[in-house]
C-alpha cells in the first residue's frame, strides 16, 4: 500500500520546520521534514523550501494541532 503525504506547513528554515514537526509528534502523528534550506536566506524565503508533512489521514488532526497556541 502506497502512503500519501499532504504538506502541513511550510517554513524558509529547516529549525522551525523540526519543531513544528516535534510538537505534532508530541502529540500521536507522526510528521516528517522534506526539503532543504540553502545558505542563502534570501533563496529560502522566495521558494519556502522546507515542508512538513503528515499522513493523509492525519492531516485535520495536524491543522487543529497547529492552530492551537502555544502552552507555556
Amino acid at each position: 500500500m502506497k502512503e500519501e503525504f499532504k504538506t502541513v506547513a511550510t517554513f524558509t528554515d529547516a529549525i522551525s520546520a523540526e519543531i513544528t514537526a516535534g510538537v505534532l509528534r508530541s502529540n500521536g502523528i507522526p510528521a516528517q521534514v522534506f526539503g532543504q534550506a540553502t545558505s542563502y536566506p534570501s533563496l529560502n524565503y522566495a521558494i519556502n523550501a522546507v515542508e512538513v508533512k503528515v499522513n493523509v489521514e492525519d492531516y485535520d488532526a495536524a491543522l487543529q494541532i497547529l492552530k492551537q497556541p502555544p502552552q507555556e
